[in-house]
């Protein structure tokens, strides 16, 4: 049966096509993946179907009493409330009916008996309501999704306001998963999560009976949940029937076929245009030029298969530092209370090093102590004197500036045309770089801070959480920049496919936590 039809929809944003004629359908049970580069306009598509945009044209058809979930990269939490009150918030319907219940309750006091057969009728369904969702287990419920996604860790009483955004991420997913909607709509539902609890939500979403469609650019996590994949590029989705390694080798197919396709058809315009200027003037083949002529007009053009620009990543090396780049003496992490043991630690000159750890436990705190953003609960870091470090933050205040002036005002002294060139190196085009920073999606967000690293030397690169919102291409690239790199490496991930070809060395933050893990 079919949940949700999208028939023949444009919709331009900026002056740049987002989609165009797009068609698409969500069939009972399908697990989709909707896969594209960053930019194509993948979330633009959920907003549009979940009714927050409106198309230029075309039709979007829900089935009936259909209840959809959609949890997207810029949902907002309400300032004030606990954890635990955000989440009780997901069984908000069952509440109202229990306080309908006890009104009823109250009213029995005075009923007649006509009013209290219907009474008791009304409370009876109330009743069954509850009872059938799981309302007196709210409390098992709740602690059970919020231990899998590693809220317990955190303390559902703390304030919403004291977290930082990976974490108002996963009070948002845990709400939710715990409202159990038909439909559930993710978009890149893994950035902040941790390898533990990203195979929690791989679990889920293997066991999870309805319909989901998922935007997430972690190839792993999409092969182990998803059956169906669409893919859009250049405004238009193609549906494949199957994982995502499936996808990769049917659409590498289809591309073939439109290159040869493409190319003999213009062999055949060449051979006819020819044919055309030969005959056109000669009185004996003047009507097979004309016959020839009219093939040519009536001729469907096949388009060329664009070719996507793909990143380039690469860093700018600094002098040689000393061997020790930092030395960690019963260095203790925190703010107001301690996140680790004392510990004693060394970073060598051209290491590299992962980072990893469930979440909440200070990677991001360790590395900002390490570079001297912070300051340490106790003990102390000695830093090497000529270490020149090149820091990409997990996350980055929305600009109302665009790209374009981001990477000028860190490099007054280049040209317009220098500055462009260096934001197209990183996959950004014409229309991504004159786009604000804070309308871009996040994956175009990130290479352009990329792009402010790469072009400043650095002997040491410490990056928290890189590839959060990457495409695929751009993911390839920055692993291949960090290997090519002679310099040292200090990098927190939660994708091991992403890191260990890069790093010698892996530390484990939950060793040396003061947190029970």
């Amino acid at each position: 049966m079919s949940i949700l039809n999208v028939e023949h929809v444009s919709h331009d944003f900026g002056g740049r096509t987002i989609l165009e004629d797009a068609s698409f359908r969500l069939l009972n049970g399908e697990h989709i993946g909707l896969v594209g580069a960053n930019g194509e306009g993948k979330t633009t598509f959920l907003n549009i179907i979940t009714g927050k945009l409106a198309p230029d044209e075309g039709k979007i058809e829900w089935c009936k009493r259909i209840t959809t979930g959609y949890l997207d990269q810029h949902t907002t939490l309400q300032p004030g409330q606990t954890i635990y009150e955000v989440l009780q918030n997901a069984f908000r319907h069952y509440f109202d009916l229990e306080q309908e219940m006890l009104s009823i309750y109250e009213e029995m006091a005075t009923a007649d008996a006509d009013a209290m057969t219907k009474l008791m009728e009304d409370v009876g369904e109330i009743q069954e309501i509850l009872e059938h969702g799981g309302f007196y287990t709210i409390d098992v419920k709740i602690k059970e999704i919020a231990s899998g996604l590693g809220l317990n860790e955190i303390g559902l009483d703390k304030k919403v306001d004291e977290l930082s955004g990976g974490q108002r991420s996963k009070v948002l997913l845990t709400k939710l998963l715990l409202e159990n909607p038909m439909i559930l709509i993710l978009d890149e539902p893994t950035n902040y999560l941790d390898e533990h609890h990203i195979q929690w939500l791989t679990n889920f979403l293997i066991n999870y009976e309805n319909a989901f469609i998922l935007v997430s650019h972690d190839t792993t996590f999409l092969n182990n949940v998803i059956n169906v994949i669409y893919h859009l590029d250049n405004g238009e989705l193609t549906r494949y029937k199957g994982d995502y390694n499936y996808y990769l080798q049917q659409a590498e197919l289809k591309k073939k076929q439109q290159e040869n396709a493409y190319q003999k058809q213009q062999k055949e315009i060449a051979e006819l245009e020819d044919f055309i200027a030969r005959n056109k003037a000669r009185v004996a083949t003047r009507n097979m030029a004309h016959s020839r002529q009219k093939k040519l007009d009536k001729m469907d053009i096949i388009n060329k298969p664009k070719e996507k620009i793909k990143p380039t990543f690469s860093f700018l090396e600094a002098r040689t530092p000393g061997k020790v780049l930092f030395e960690c003496q019963n260095l203790v992490i925190g703010y107001d209370s301690p996140l680790t043991q004392p510990m004693d630690m060394i970073f060598e000159r051209s290491q590299k090093v992962a980072i990893k750890g469930v979440n909440g436990l200070g990677k991001t705190t360790l590395l900002k102590t390490l570079i001297g953003m912070l300051k340490p609960y106790s003990g102390i870091v000695i830093q090497d004197l000529f270490v020149q470090i090149g820091f990409f933050k997990q996350e980055e205040a929305a600009l109302k500036r665009t790209a374009l002036d981001y990477i000028w005002d860190e490099f007054p002294d280049r040209t317009n045309g220098e500055i462009r060139g260096m934001l197209a190196k990183c996959g950004l085009t014409t229309d991504h770089i004159e786009s604000l920073m804070m309308v871009l999606s996040g994956g175009e967000n990130a290479k352009a801070r990329l792009c402010k690293i790469m072009n400043r030397e650095a002997n040491v690169l410490v990056l928290d959480e890189p590839t959060n919102h990457l495409d695929v291409d751009a993911k390839e690239s920055l692993q291949l920049a960090l290997i090519a790199f002679k310099g040292a490496v200090i990098l927190v991930s939660h994708e091991p496919e992403f890191y260990l070809p890069i790093v010698d060395k892996v530390i484990n933050l939950e060793e040396c936590s003061t947190k029970i893990v």
